[in-house]
């Protein structure tokens, strides 16, 4: 999603409208910022844009936030002024006609049963845009696409979540380096969303029953093109003061927090959609946060049919697929019998059994008193449908999870994958976009996750290829020096400092990003591991390379914090001064910017311990090429010429001479593949083996690496069969 100009569509005459009230044409424009479906629609980000450039800006390009600062008549005239009437028909008509049109979607021909009892869809956060803050990384960012891509290809699917009124932190730097963190209150008038209704039109409130007291949930409505996306939030009258501050921040406060949230999420989700009248087909549970939903479901089967406990426990597995996503075990959820039983005794108590069966169903061994509860066990217990996130975690979760079915090998633990994608209407370029329509034909968005879809990339011209990238590049660095030279003035650094900061970087030279989370098993500081190889690479004055950074560390995460600290002090490194900058508050319009404009991506996380990983697939078809340690998805996309790869794809069992050795791979492959592929250019200046490994890159991973192959993956191998539309037990393998 491009923040590039699109030239207006041809405008009548101003008095061809004089049949549009002001108030008319207002109600257009909120009904647009409404759903988010403008989110990824270049064309209409830059219709708001045009009403005042420098507030959108400023309000995060929250649209309505912006349009809650005009009058109807004030729009009107700006409108006047702008020719922007047409535009605004078009996005209101566009916006009508893409929900109306469900009858010739994917979702309709492929997954018809699933109409009448949808997937729901849990997960604790979404990152949909950066002006609504409820994500904090990958996991939010992955559920965005993921409903994003469900939305483009009709299959029916709610989504379930919390709202955090102060959302994740703001990221600021003081003058030694170090992370700060602010919360903010978020304006809900100016989020696109409603409170949710049930069937007679009244307000929802769910409420779960612990032992200390009830706890009440209002629900709100997000709409996300034609998903309706439902958060849960506790700032509600009748709560106890700390319980209207429960869902206030995501991955805030200590485990008596973390496990209300959960059974906020999980038990209040599905209360909300029973009060809403929706009655899913299939539960997917996107991590473990949320895996307190099965025991609602099952005590709902229960009262409603009168299903014994092992009936309704092997009913809702049937229906409910598990998607894990991290290798770390300090990452899985766990929760003392003290905890549980607090906050699970009353629902433990309409199911009938006993808190030892209670705490069975989160143990790898039922039976083993000493061991706590683990979210993760109990999504894999009550889910007939388990996956992970990759090919190569896919192998690592069966033997991290071999336990819990002794009787069977490791290559038969019911554990599948389906690797990550990218949802590519919110990540490409809009230059990109258009070079693809020109080349590949405008209908190739149609099939973005089917294979061949983009085969004729090698067709396109080298040098508007270049041209076009340079671009994206020089955007890039321009929003850099903006952001470094405003995290200047608010340290209060002198007027030189500033200046400096207004010139960093240079758009001629090989240009590195790294953005994720600043997790130490992420590795951010590995390349300065030998820290003058890499000083005499940025400053060669032929081949000279530089490095993006921006990321941050969960506040309770120290380690993490003198990751960033190391790399953002560099700056007053004379070997490093405007050629290694770290952009603060990482959030998704600052990762928009570093994916569309870098030369290439770099990750190095310590194998296997990346499930995924996101960042390095939006790359691809916006022309950048990836350098990473052959983990998550890159050790199943890199085939030789499609990118570039550190290490050789294994890991010593010492995690010292594990480090070193890929800190060797990487500088190593840095000096003699990346850079001289990079300045190896032709008499024109363009360097066409570099543009090759890029045309290789997208052809390869373009289509399998989108959120729509992937969504496709999940209702072929996972929805269809758990909502009853086959009886084929394939394998999520």
């Amino acid at each position: 999603m491009s923040q590039t100009e699109i030239p207006p569509s041809a405008e009548p005459s101003r008095s061809t409208w004089t049949d549009v009230t002001p108030q008319a044409l207002y109600d257009k424009c909120m009904t647009v910022a409404r759903n988010l479906w403008w989110s990824w629609h270049p064309e209409v980000i830059n219709l708001f844009r045009d009403l005042d450039p420098v507030r959108w800006r400023q309000l995060d390009h929250n649209p309505i936030a912006l349009l809650s600062e005009m009058t109807p008549e004030q729009l009107a005239q700006r409108a006047s002024e702008m020719v922007l009437y047409t535009r605004i028909n078009q996005a209101h008509r566009r916006l009508n006609d893409y929900l109306n049109n469900t009858q010739t979607t994917w979702g309709a021909r492929k997954a018809g049963v699933l109409g009448s009892m949808p997937v729901a869809y849990f997960s604790a956060e979404f990152g949909i845009h950066e002006s609504v803050p409820i994500y904090s990384g990958g996991l939010g960012v992955l559920s965005g696409d993921h409903i994003k891509s469900a939305s483009g290809l009709g299959v029916p699917l709610v989504a379930i979540g919390l709202f955090y009124d102060q959302g994740y932190f703001k990221q600021h730097l003081n003058a030694e380096g170090w992370q700060q963190e602010e919360y903010l209150n978020t304006n809900v008038e100016e989020m696109p969303m409603e409170p949710a209704r049930d069937p007679q039109g009244r307000p929802i409130t769910v409420e779960i029953d612990t032992r200390d007291g009830r706890l009440l949930a209002k629900v709100w409505l997000m709409r996300v093109g034609r998903v309706p996306l439902y958060l849960l939030d506790c700032d509600v009258e009748g709560n106890r003061p700390e319980d209207r501050e429960l869902t206030s921040r995501l991955y805030g406060g200590d485990l008596r927090t973390r496990i209300r949230q959960e059974l906020v999420l999980g038990v209040g989700g599905v209360k909300a959609l029973r009060a809403m009248g929706i009655k899913p087909g299939v539960y997917h549970l996107n991590e473990g946060h949320s895996a307190f939903a099965t025991l609602e479901v099952m005590r709902e089967r229960m009262h409603d049919d009168g299903l014994p406990f092992d009936d309704a426990l092997r009913e809702v597995a049937r229906r409910t697929v598990f998607t894990t996503h991290t290798p770390v075990p300090a990452g899985h959820d766990r929760f003392d019998g003290k905890l549980m039983e607090e906050h699970l005794g009353p629902l433990r108590e309409k199911l009938g059994i006993s808190y030892e069966q209670l705490m069975g169903l989160g143990r790898v061994e039922p039976q083993n008193e000493g061991e706590t509860f683990c979210m993760t066990v109990l999504g894999l217990k009550l889910s007939r449908r388990a996956n992970a996130v990759s090919n190569l975690h896919g192998v690592v979760s069966r033997r991290m999870w071999a336990n819990l079915w002794p009787w069977r090998v490791e290559e038969e633990i019911p554990i599948g994958h389906i690797t990550n994608g990218v949802h590519i209407p919110s990540w490409l370029a809009y230059p990109m976009a258009q070079l693809y329509d020109k080349y590949l034909g405008t209908g190739w968005h149609m099939t973005m996750g089917e294979p061949g879809v983009f085969d004729r990339v090698y067709e396109i011209d080298p040098g508007e290829f270049w041209e076009t990238h340079n671009a994206l590049k020089s955007r890039l660095l321009e929003f850099v020096r903006r952001r470094v030279s405003r995290q200047c003035r608010r340290r209060n650094e002198d007027e030189a400092s500033v200046e400096a900061a207004r010139n960093v970087l240079d758009p001629n030279s090989l240009t590195i990003g790294f953005a994720r989370r600043f997790a130490t098993y992420k590795r951010a500081n590995l390349f300065l591991r030998d820290i003058d190889s890499i000083a005499e690479l940025v400053a060669d004055s032929n081949r000279p390379v530089q490095f993006i950074f921006a990321g941050k560390a969960h506040p309770a995460d120290e380690p993490g914090k003198k990751f960033i600290q190391e790399i953002a002090n560099l700056r007053r490194d004379p070997r490093f001064a405007g050629r290694i900058v770290f952009v603060e508050d990482y959030d998704i319009n600052v990762g928009r910017h570093l994916i569309q404009g870098v030369d290439v991506w770099m990750n190095n996380p310590r194998r296997p311990l990346e499930a995924s990983g996101t960042s390095g697939q939006k790359v691809v078809l916006n022309g950048g090429l990836n350098f990473s340690v052959l983990d998550g998805w890159w050790a199943e996309a890199y085939n030789g010429m499609n990118g570039f790869a550190i290490g050789k794809g294994s890991s010593h069992v010492d995690v010292e001479k594990n480090d070193q050795r890929d800190a060797e791979s990487l500088s190593q492959v840095l000096s003699e593949e990346v850079i001289p592929c990079f300045y190896d250019r032709d008499a024109f200046g363009i360097p066409l083996q570099w543009i090759d490994r890029v045309f290789n890159s997208v052809a390869t991973l373009g289509a399998q690496f989108s959120a729509h192959r992937m969504v496709i993956d999940y209702t072929e191998q996972a929805y269809l069969i758990a909502a009853g539309g086959t009886t084929s037990e394939m394998s999520l393998r």
